[in-house]
């Protein structure tokens, strides 16, 4: 929903912080993402110097089948480097393909960009301990409980041709995992599960695995066997005449190991139920954030791009909402914030109203 905040106004059709800030205000889980983002390392200078992040909380399962709960980072090789504001709204405005143009030009100088893979491993009787919901998105592991595990490194080492081809049209998706690598009760990563491959089939086909950069036979090495047949842009063998149904005399394909190990679960007790998480610790990890991973420096530019942004919100309740939020956080936080905007914090904040639209 964070990014349908970010759309354009469905009336005026221009940006709009009212409804990004709105949806701050109703999401108070979603602070330690704003601060993030406000902060220098929203402003990364170019994709070489950013670190990555797999975010959801995966699981592994070993050839015993035992499993652990993990988080993949990726971090890059080539040092942080953040940019300064004001350079980079030059550089929006002057250069806004200054980040592919800097990946692209270091891997055509053959200085080819690399990022060291770590994961953070949980046992699940230390996931059931955590304070945290841990498939929770917006929660974080601790790295001093949890430490960074060095499991390998990804380098780009090659452009692409034609980037229509190899890169418009890729279809990858969350749910491409190889054996050993499971989903989680996350419940944003099992909505991704089905999501990408819905969307595949509406943006590039539902013969999308047919086309040359999602094709594993593309490797002549390689042969394919399996059940779909027919559809718009069919221009493969289509299996020939093999029969397209389950099971079958005539050698069909059939159910692989992989399949065994992905029916790997653990049962708990409990209701299953959609909630609403609003009573959860959204703020512990944030305070973390702005009072020891932050120097000051990085504080006052965090609070500068915040004040920069919330100014625009011409619904002045919006913005003590958010003000408060922040001075959740940690009060000095919302005392600098509240200077920044000339905001009057003694006033008290409406609460959240549902607004029935007229259409």
């Amino acid at each position: 929903m964070f990014i349908h905040s970010q759309k354009r106004n469905p009336q005026t059709h221009l940006k709009d912080p009212n409804m990004v800030w709105d949806f701050f205000a109703n999401h108070p889980m979603a602070t330690h993402q704003f601060m993030f983002l406000y902060s220098e390392r929203g402003l990364p200078d170019g994709f070489r110097h950013m670190h990555g992040y797999g975010s959801h909380t995966f699981k592994m399962v070993n050839d015993r089948n035992e499993f652990v709960w993990v988080k993949f980072h990726m971090r890059t090789d080539q040092g942080i480097k953040n940019l300064d504001p004001t350079k980079a709204k030059i550089l929006a405005g002057e250069q806004p393909d200054y980040a592919l143009a800097d990946l692209y030009n270091a891997i055509a100088k053959k200085e080819y960009p690399s990022w060291t893979v770590y994961v953070q491993v949980v046992t699940h009787e230390q996931a059931k301990n955590l304070p945290f919901n841990p498939f929770d998105l917006t929660k974080v592991f601790s790295q001093k409980q949890f430490p960074l595990r060095r499991v390998g490194k990804i380098t780009l080492n090659e452009n692409a041709e034609n980037y229509f081809a190899q890169i418009e049209q890729a279809a990858f998706s969350p749910a491409h995992m190889p054996p050993g690598i499971e989903a989680s009760p996350d419940k944003m990563l099992q909505g991704r599960l089905f999501s990408y491959a819905d969307t595949h089939l509406h943006r590039v086909g539902t013969n999308h695995h047919l086309i040359p950069v999602n094709n594993p036979e593309t490797n002549k090495n390689v042969k394919v066997c399996m059940y779909q047949r027919d559809g718009a842009m069919q221009t493969g063998h289509n299996q020939g005449s093999a029969p397209n149904y389950y099971r079958n005399t005539f050698n069909g394909p059939d159910v692989t190991d992989r399949n065994k190990h992905l029916e790997h679960a653990t049962f708990e007790s409990g209701m299953a139920a959609r909630h609403e998480a609003s009573d959860d610790d959204n703020y512990s990890q944030p305070r973390v954030f702005y009072q020891k991973v932050l120097d000051e420096r990085g504080r006052a530019h965090m609070i500068d791009n915040i004040a920069e942004h919330l100014q625009q919100c011409t619904d002045q309740d919006i913005v003590r909402r958010s003000i408060a939020i922040f001075a959740n956080v940690d009060d000095d936080l919302g005392r600098r914030l509240a200077q920044k905007l000339n905001i009057d914090t003694s006033k008290k904040t409406s609460p959240t109203t549902t607004v029935r639209s007229k259409y």
